[in-house]
Parts: structure tokens; C-alpha cells; sequence
């Protein structure tokens, strides 16, 4: 099956990669501002619809407020088909502009693979320390691939 975007009066095909990004807006719409996250569950399903499928590596965040409301997603680095480069002074600028009280943290895989590298558990790490400096709490970190690893069940 063919899928097209309409570019003004003409219509052309739509890249694989053009698809992903209209489902991932697609499905953010069932994660409006001030859905409660109540569940790690709740937490994959988003990300997964935003991160997987990518070419290359988005390193994201859902921001949310005291009680788990959903203050916004964002997408904070974008990199490479095997990396992404963190800065953890970013995500906290990012937090006090949004007034977060906590986070969870989530990349892609494009190779498939979910499972933290030593690289994840020492951005999260690095993470934890920046936002504990401004009393917001990292609950997690997830990984996209074929399937959403948590790191906080994994004892991380």
C-alpha cells in the first residue's frame, strides 16, 4: 500500500520516515496535557509510539508535575543510528522552563535492541544528579526498541 502527502495542489509519495512522524503526532493526541501517568505501562505506550521505528537516535522526556500529570513530551537530542549526545544542563533548563517536579527519561534503539548499555546507565545516572539539584525526581528511564525496557524495573 501506498501512502501519499498532499504538498500544496500536487500529491507525492510519503517517506517511511514522513509516516512515522504522522503517527507519532497521531498518537500523541492521546496523551493530552494533564493525562495522568499512572503506570510504567502508560509511560512505554507513549514512548513507544513517538520513538520506535526511528532511523536514528531521539533522546526524549516526559515532563510532569507533582501528581503525575502530563505537562509535556519533548524531544530534548537528536543523533545518530547508534548514539546521541546528553547534556544534562539542557534537561534541567528544560524542567525549570516547564516547572516540572519529575521525569522520565526515554531513547530509541534503532537497532531493535532494548537493553541499557553501561553508556544509558551512566547518562541516567548523570541525569539523576543534575535534576536532584533542582528537587525533581527522574522516575525513570525507557528504551525503545522492539520492545520498551524500564530501567527503574530493572533496579536502575
Amino acid at each position: 500500500m501506498d501512502l501519499y502527502v498532499r504538498t500544496g495542489r500536487s500529491y507525492r509519495l510519503a517517506s517511511r520516515q514522513r509516516v512515522l512522524e504522522a503517527a507519532a503526532a497521531y498518537r500523541l493526541d492521546e496523551f493530552p496535557e494533564g493525562r495522568v501517568i499512572h503506570s510504567p505501562l502508560d509511560a512505554k505506550a507513549l514512548v513507544a509510539s513517538q520513538l520506535r521505528g526511528l532511523e536514528s537516535e531521539h533522546f526524549g522526556v516526559i515532563w510532569l508535575n507533582a501528581r503525575h500529570k502530563l505537562i509535556r513530551w519533548e524531544v530534548l537530542f537528536t543523533g545518530t543510528i547508534d548514539g546521541a549526545s546528553v547534556y544534562p544542563r539542557v534537561a534541567v533548563k528544560h524542567a525549570l522552563e516547564h516547572n516540572a517536579a519529575a521525569a522520565i527519561f526515554a531513547h530509541n534503539h534503532p537497532s531493535g535492541d532494548p537493553d541499557p548499555s553501561e553508556c544509558d546507565r551512566r547518562i541516567t545516572t548523570r541525569l539523576q544528579d543534575a535534576l536532584g539539584l533542582i528537587d525533581v525526581r527522574l522516575i525513570d528511564h525507557l528504551i525503545v526498541g522492539d520492545d520498551v525496557t524500564s530501567m527503574a524495573e530493572r533496579g536502575w
